[in-house]
């Protein structure tokens, strides 16, 4: 199966007919998106443009598409390949030249064909690119409307009147994309993420647009806000908006429309091709100093209400243009603490930033419904913030962000081009490059600054950029009206622009211990840390079987020093798994199979998760503050054994439930380094009269510790110390610590199980890399082995809610039960033997219960199909065991 890709591209064949051509509306200010395309290889369609652009022209055997596909994105769309790219290493044959016949080494050529009606005199038709990787000539009804020299980029969109070469009835447009090298042009490369794409993600991944509007076209609507702190009682609106005269003669034309509800209007004189920003503020319309306005918080903070933008051009009384957009009102800043290190605040108060490294599709295929569930996600797993390190997303990314709360830093990618000019021997930019640079900073200025989401950017990451490019970079984003806080880099570096960057990069990458990060250097809770994480998070057996070949699963397991395709590019030191399987060996016991194996990794994964977001919270207000952390990373591009709080398939894991449990809203939680027992308070509401249940546990059960707190207050956004354990004799080599937190009237807050060992993990600290640190000691958890079966009961219903299933499980163990039922894990399937409900959202999971305890989660995903839900349920030391989760007629429309 592994070589029999080599000749696995489809016939042309195979390809489906052409597609109709798209319709386009004849109301002025209407942009369509060109939804569809036929694509071919330039090595197969060897005419030139001006005749592939005509009607006419037969595409037989050329791809039919979607608008936003890359060249290997419209091949898995027409099934082009015989194996499933993403199992095993089958995409190996398809990266080698050789073996996919030269695929993506010559242009391809993107066609479509739109009908356009009869247009009114004035009436322009214009066409939008949002990015192009790597560049692109454009030929429209045989005439050429753009070189590949000025039209280059991932991320710089470019309009071209094409009005002149149009007629009513068919047209066509044609692109040939030219191939990139993420080494050798402003694009995206993917490092040692994943592989790389084979194509390099050729194509116009952002898609493409056709723009109607009359004599005045209106761009780049934005609202500047300025919010009074700390009150927040008003807010002052300057609204602008790009006007353009597209025609040869003057025009006087009018922009009118609504701001946050408030009425504006202004009449402009244009000469011919003159372009105007026209504003709005106070001084010219009162009503845009706004009493009492509706604030934008992040997640947990408050709500997230937005505000629309509608203007309108009208020029001779007749409507030519319209544009909208919507913006949020908050004030965001940051400053540097006393030890240097950047502290974000959001209208006025400091938050702790903790979030995830995003990951687009590989292929950059574009899922909204992917994208939406991915969000619904972050939220659930109480995250604030995404870090995109390039791989920038489009226009929705940012709006699910605003609708949900989730801040939003963005910024420029290592690692390639885009940092090669910082580096030892990097090649210089030239003017060319220089000028597609600029391009991409005011267009993702103009795409993020209405979104309240966006808080900051990062012109460089690995590198702070040379100080030519930090001052093109920091003057573009003055002129487009940046507001936010510019960062020089991911790391501990400065520009003169931005100055320092108030970062930190220190690793690690690879495993560590829990205990690591309550440390006081490196990657410890100190400070903001931009990436950083304990390597590997192995997903649930379900998904490694589904993207491992049997020998592979058989290497995960039994090999520590196998390179695995499947954790990070094949030259890169972390395809290799051994710090993560020796650690889990050493502390957990030698695996006996791959069930075994995957069964310790997720307790590894959530204990090591849970910790770093717990540090980061426990020091959030201390002296030396932790400001912000960023778990490497949030998802992945592919199905992938690194780096990851969910994976590929979506399917919560440890990792998923250990960042849940650390990051709720209110928490209790056990530090590493003190023994201390920390509640702490993501929210502005202060909270009073909780009560705290301290025990520790031998391995058999017996309690050695028991404290109980009454009447706790904690104030909003701080943590605050109830407790400390003390020294206690007579502990198994492996207990248990069982914390739980609940209201004044006993509402359950948090509840929080940790396996702990008598034995410490020990660091070596001086010969600590850039990716780990060594130990010259493991924890011992091997008694974990000795726990006997323990029985769980399980009670399953489900409701329909809209079109959604809500699942309830309560978990309860007999006081009979022989043992703690340990790390038990909740599964829903659609049918007795149908796939996982994913993706899906509970309320807790991987829980752990002592006889006499239960608990009750819940889980809501979408409904499909008739098939009962089944839920199974297995653990540490439980059996798994499946129950039915029959609908009950309490359903709520």
């Amino acid at each position: 199966m592994m070589g029999a890709l080599a000749c696995a591209i489809a016939p042309a064949a195979h390809a489906q007919a052409s597609r109709e051509p798209i319709r386009l509306a004849a109301d002025a200010g209407v942009v369509t998106p060109v939804d569809r395309w036929q694509i071919q290889d330039s090595a197969k369609a060897q005419q030139g443009g001006a005749d592939i652009s005509l009607p006419g022209y037969s595409t037989k055997e050329w791809y039919p598409v979607s608008g936003h596909a890359t060249v290997m994105a419209g091949l898995l769309e027409n099934d082009a390949f015989k194996h499933d790219v993403f199992y095993s290493d089958n995409l190996r044959a398809v990266q080698v030249p050789e073996a996919s016949g030269n695929l993506f080494v010559t242009p391809w050529w993107y066609r479509t064909e739109f009908t356009l009606p009869k247009a009114p005199a004035g009436r322009h038709t214009l066409l939008r690119t949002n990015g192009m990787i790597a560049s692109a000539d454009v030929w429209v009804n045989g005439h050429q409307v753009a070189d590949h020299a000025d039209l280059a980029g991932a991320y710089p969109v470019h309009e071209f009147d094409v009005t002149r070469w149009l007629h009513a009835d068919t047209n066509v447009l044609a692109m040939r994309v030219y191939p990139g090298d993420p080494r050798m042009s402003l694009s995206m490369g993917w490092v040692d993420w994943n592989p790389t794409p084979p194509d390099n993600n050729m194509g116009p991944w952002r898609g493409v647009d056709i723009v109607q509007t009359g004599p005045v076209q209106l761009s780049f609507p934005h609202v500047l806000s300025t919010l009074s702190l700390p009150d927040l009682s008003r807010a002052a609106l300057t609204v602008k908006v790009t006007a353009k005269n597209l025609d040869t003669a003057a025009h006087d034309a009018t922009i009118s429309g609504t701001v946050a509800g408030v009425a504006v209007q202004q009449t402009v004189h244009l000469a011919p091709g003159q372009t105007q920003v026209v504003s709005f503020s106070p001084s010219t319309t009162p009503g845009l100093a706004l009493d009492h306005p509706n604030i934008w918080w992040p997640i947990g903070m408050g709500d997230h209400p937005l505000y629309p933008l509608e203007l309108t051009a009208a020029v001779d009384g007749a409507t030519s243009d319209k544009t909208e957009a919507t913006f949020g009102i908050r004030s965001a800043s940051s400053k540097l603490t006393k030890q240097g290190y950047r502290q974000f605040f959001i209208n006025g108060r400091p938050l702790l930033i903790r979030g995830g490294g995003w990951a687009p599709d590989m292929f950059l295929r574009d899922d909204p419904a992917r994208m939406e569930a991915e969000f619904s996600y972050i939220a659930n797993l109480g995250l604030n913030t995404i870090r995109s390190e390039g791989k920038l997303e489009n226009q929705r990314f940012y709006d699910l962000a605003d609708r949900h709360g989730i801040l939003i830093l963005a910024g420029w990618e290592c690692c390639d081009k885009w940092e090669s000019a910082a580096k030892t021997g990097g090649a210089p930019w030239t003017d060319a490059d220089m000028k597609v640079a600029k391009d991409s900073m005011a267009s993702e200025a103009r795409l993020l600054r209405n979104h309240p989401s966006v808080i900051g950017f990062f012109i460089g990451s690995d590198n702070a950029p040379p100080p030519a490019i930090a001052r093109m970079y920091a003057d573009t984003l003055r002129e487009e009206d940046w507001q936010l806080p510019v960062i020089s880099a991911a790391v501990p570096q400065a520009t003169a622009e931005a100055g320092p960057s108030g970062m930190k990069m220190a690793g690690p990458y690879d495993w560590i211990p829990p205990s690591y990060w309550y440390a006081d250097k490196l990657g410890g809770a100190f400070g903001f840390d931009s990436e950083v994480s304990a390597g590997a998070d192995i997903p649930r057996m379900e998904d490694l079987t589904r993207m491992l070949s049997p020998q592979e699963q058989e290497a995960l397991w039994k090999y520590p020093q196998a390179r695995q395709f499947h954790a990070s590019a094949d030259w890169s030191t972390f395809a290799v798994l051994t710090p993560f399987d020796d650690a889990l060996a050493h502390r957990y016991g030698a695996p006996t199979s791959l069930a075994d194996y995957v069964a310790k990794a997720q307790l590894d994964n959530y204990d090591n998760v849970r910790a770093q977001f717990e540090a980061f919270n426990a020091r959030m207000d201390a002296a030396k503050p932790a400001t912000g952390v960023i778990y490497w990373m949030l998802n992945n591009a592919w199905p992938s054994l690194h780096w990851h709080l969910y994976d590929y398939y979506m399917n919560p894991a440890g990792a998923y439930f250990g960042a849940k449990k650390a990051n709720e809203p209110v928490h209790i939680q056990y530090s590493y380094d003190t023994r201390d027992i920390v509640l702490v308070n993501h929210t502005l509401e202060d909270v009073r009269g909780l009560k705290a249940h301290v025990r520790v546990r031998n391995l058999d059960g017996d309690v050695r510790f028991d404290k109980q707190l009454q009447d706790i207050d904690l104030g909003g956004n701080r943590t605050r110390t109830v407790a400390r354990l003390p020294v206690i004799a007579g502990l198994s080599t492996a207990y248990f610590v069982e914390l739980d937190l609940t209201g004044a009237d006993g509402t359950p807050v948090s509840r929080n199980v940790y396996w702990l060992s008598t034995r410490p993990d020990v660091l070596d600290w001086a010969n600590s890399n850039w990716y780990l640190t060594p130990l010259t000691q493991y924890a011992d958890l091997t008694a974990l082995r000795s726990l006997p079966v323990a029985t769980s009961d399980i009670h399953a219903t489900t409701r329909h809610e809209g079109h959604d299933e809500v699942t309830t499980v309560t978990l309860s163990v007999p006081a009979a039960s022989k043992a703690v039922a340990l790390f038990q894990h909740v599964s829903i399937h659609r049918g007795a033997h149908g796939d996982l409900a994913l993706p899906i959202r509970w309320t807790d999971n991987d829980v752990t219960l002592w006889p006499g305890e239960s608990i009750t989660l819940t889980a809501r995903y979408a409904m499909q199909g008739t098939a009962e839900p089944v839920v199974e349920v297995s653990g540490w030391n439980v059996p798994a065991r499946t129950v039915p989760a029959a609908v009950t007629q309490d359903t709520v429309h």
